[in-house]
């Protein structure tokens, strides 16, 4: 017979309180907001716009320092007071309005401090975001400074010649051309537009020039140059010899001879060129812009008419508030790029005594990322279950060992601890599998193990360095937070390229976040997650989290129900516990659990057009807010898909769907398997499933 015996060894809670007073972690009572200000490098990528008020909740101030503030969190809850469910896209108008102003004010300032004897005309690129209430925002806004747009296809054309009504404001025509975009183009003049159409390659010269003579039009032109500069970052190879768009240099001469031979050489009045998108190093800019400037000073020595320089892209975004040339960063700011590029084409003017161009910029990024926050709740979490079991007389002779090796952990012998506790449980498998360990002595020790492990980190997280064998343990202990949204459809360059931006609850701040997890979404696949994080250092595997609450204000595993882990981990992926842990992870559900809500920020570039519909989760609902004198106002909502309207993407219809159910449901009912009553629910249940958001309620 086993007898429970009680010890007077320390519970594993207290022994990790212990070792933190000794090592001089910050215990949580003492937690404060710049606390968490400083964890999640708040004012490094949200300044201007995002903070964290008295409360521990962020705050959204859409005009900058210029105006007042909206509380995130509150916000979220009037959102979904009006039937408004998660996730939740909010996109805050005045926010792009601010970043084209500070734009255009930037440019203002640098032709001012230089005497720069020309303007700036800006352009957004609708690449970025092609959503019709986005676009129509930025039009008003950039009216003041005669703002234009750029199109990349015949699609983004169509949506510029409709949308665009700035006078005098240009309209960029860039990406591949047929016969139909570029006479669409050139009729666009008709009607009051100033289209650019840039010549990508050598063989849309002929197509310009039969076009405009067979409709009479002169057009004008530009021609997209490729650099020998090297971009940085991800998009560095945009750039060079084997860029995908633009002439190399003898291209462009053949160029100038076709127009000059037809009469149209005095139509080249554009050079343009684009280094990549986020460009971190404020060199790279400056090299790229000296090399364009020589370039475009040699096409008007040349009897091109030139007028306009565009600079294109590249202007970055600091998604990780470092400040650095880090690609998740960059080491300038956005008058730090005015400068250079107005002081380098002036320099290159003045030398050959040549008139100064327009300066045009196509800056979607940087207009585009601050303006919109996703925010989605945590669902469950599943956590590595790291408590010790009670002590017993009799135990088998490896969780004695697992025993003597957890009370002796100390700081002076934490990591040879680390590699006895893994030889352990290593042993405990192989008696297990041949025989000589019952399930319930394998359970044991592989909980001796689990809080050996967490008694460890503990340690490791008090010490200014880590052994390179431990370094995983954080992501090996990591908790997962299933959270209601898609990474495919939301956030899809975090999962195609590993792009980083800045997560972090909405709530709570005020309170020490003590998890730290990864976040998991709703797609059955296993890269629809996020394992990579801001910080100031380098890159983290884990997100520091605050453990879900009992309605009540209990934390978990204090009033907490658990499961039997069937929403386990993914098996034996790099960088995911393996399969024997899952078994020892318990599972937190959200039934009597206060809501969590976590925010995903700088994404209003690119992301919300890329998404796919992986598992069929389709668009997110959307909301426009504006400030105003006496709080906010919802300009306009966006619903999200419903079922029916992503089972359209794929050519179901949805009558036919019901239809073949109710068939199904009477044959089951002839043959007796279901019941009239049971038939209409299913019945109900399936058409109200139609009809309803792609995501949990």
């Amino acid at each position: 017979m086993t007898i429970t015996v009680q010890r007077q060894d320390k519970t594993s809670q207290e022994t990790l309180a212990e070792l933190k007073q000794e090592n001089g972690t910050k215990p949580e009572h003492t937690w404060t907001i710049e606390d968490s200000e400083e964890l999640y490098q708040v004012q490094g990528w949200g300044e201007p716009y995002f903070s964290i008020n008295a409360a521990g909740h962020v705050t959204v101030s859409p005009k900058g320092d210029r105006g007042g503030s909206l509380d995130l969190f509150e916000l979220v809850g009037a959102l979904k007071k009006r039937n408004l469910g998660l996730p939740l896209l909010i996109r805050f108008s005045d926010i792009l309005a601010d970043r084209l102003e500070r734009l255009n004010a930037c440019f203002a300032k640098a032709i001012a401090r230089y005497k720069y004897p020309n303007t700036y005309q800006g352009v957004f690129p609708i690449k970025c975001n092609q959503h019709r209430q986005l676009v129509e925002d930025l039009v008003q806004f950039g009216q003041p400074f005669q703002f234009g747009l750029e199109a990349g296809s015949k699609p983004e054309l169509m949506i510029a010649l409709a949308t665009l009504n700035t006078p005098n404001s240009l309209l960029i025509c860039n990406g591949y051309k047929d016969r139909e975009y570029i006479e669409t183009a050139l009729l666009a003049t008709r009607i009051g537009h100033k289209p650019i159409i840039v010549l990508e390659q050598l063989e849309e010269v002929l197509l310009v020039i039969e076009a405009a003579r067979k409709l009479g039009i002169k057009p004008v032109l530009g021609v997209r140059a490729k650099l020998s500069t090297k971009g940085t970052g991800r998009w560095g190879e945009s750039t060079g010899d084997r860029a995908k768009f633009g002439m190399t240099i003898p291209q462009i001469l053949s160029c100038i001879n076709q127009l000059r031979e037809v009469q149209m050489l005095e139509s080249l009045q554009l050079l343009h060129f684009h280094i990549g998108s986020q460009i971190s190093a404020i060199s790279v800019i400056k090299d790229a812009i000296r090399e364009a400037s020589k370039i475009y000073v040699e096409l008007k020595v040349l009897g091109a008419n030139m007028q306009y320089l565009d600079v294109g892209g590249g202007l970055g975004i600091d998604y990780d508030g470092s400040k650095t040339n880090f690609h998740a960063s960059k080491n300038y700011n956005m008058q730090n790029y005015a400068n250079d590029i107005v002081a380098e084409v002036k320099d290159a003017c003045e030398a050959r005594q040549l008139p100064a161009p327009v300066l045009i910029s196509e800056s979607g990024r940087a207009i585009a990322s601050h303006q919109s926050v996703l925010i989605f709740d945590v669902l469950s979490t599943s956590d590595v279950i790291s408590e010790t079991p009670v002590r017993q007389e009799q135990e088998h002779l490896i969780i004695r060992n697992f025993w003597d090796t957890y009370n002796t952990i100390k700081i002076e012998n934490y990591q040879e601890a680390y590699h006895d506790a893994i030889q352990l449980n290593e042993e405990a498998k192989s008696l297990f599998n041949l025989g000589y360990l019952s399930i319930t002595q394998r359970a044991r020790a592989e909980q001796l193990y689990w809080a050996c492990c967490q008694k460890i980190l503990e340690i490791t997280r008090t010490q200014d360095y880590v052994p390179d064998d431990l370094e995983d343990l954080e992501k090996i202990m990591a908790s997962i937070y299933y959270v209601n949204f898609s990474v495919f459809q939301s956030v899809p360059d975090s999962w195609a390229i590993n792009h980083l931006f800045p997560i972090m609850p909405i709530h709570r701040l005020d309170k020490q976040p003590t998890r730290r997890g990864i976040l998991a979404d709703l797609t059955c696949d296993s890269d629809g997650k996020i394992n990579q994080f801001i910080d100031l250092r380098d890159v983290k595997s884990v997100l520091e989290l605050h453990p879900l609450r009992e309605v009540g204000g209990h934390e978990d595993g204090e009033m907490g129900r658990w499961g039997d882990g069937e929403m386990g981990r993914w098996g034996d992926t790099p960088d995911t516990p393996n399969n024997s842990q899952t078994t020892n992870n318990k599972q937190q559900t959200t039934n009597n659990k206060e809501p969590y809500y976590l925010g995903l920020f700088l994404a209003g570039a690119y992301q919300e057009i890329m998404g796919n519909l992986h598992n069929l989760f389709g668009d997110t609902n959307a909301v426009h807010i504006r400030l105003t004198p006496r709080g906010y106002e919802i300009e306009q909502v966006v619903k999200g898909d419903t079922v029916t309207e992503v089972l359209s993407y794929v050519q179901y219809d949805a009558e036919d769907l019901v239809e073949s159910i109710r068939r199904r449901t009477e044959q089951a009912l002839q043959e007796n398997h279901i019941t009239i009553e049971e038939s209409q629910l299913l019945l109900q249940n399936y058409e109200r499933s139609l009809s309803s958001y792609t995501y949990l309620a």
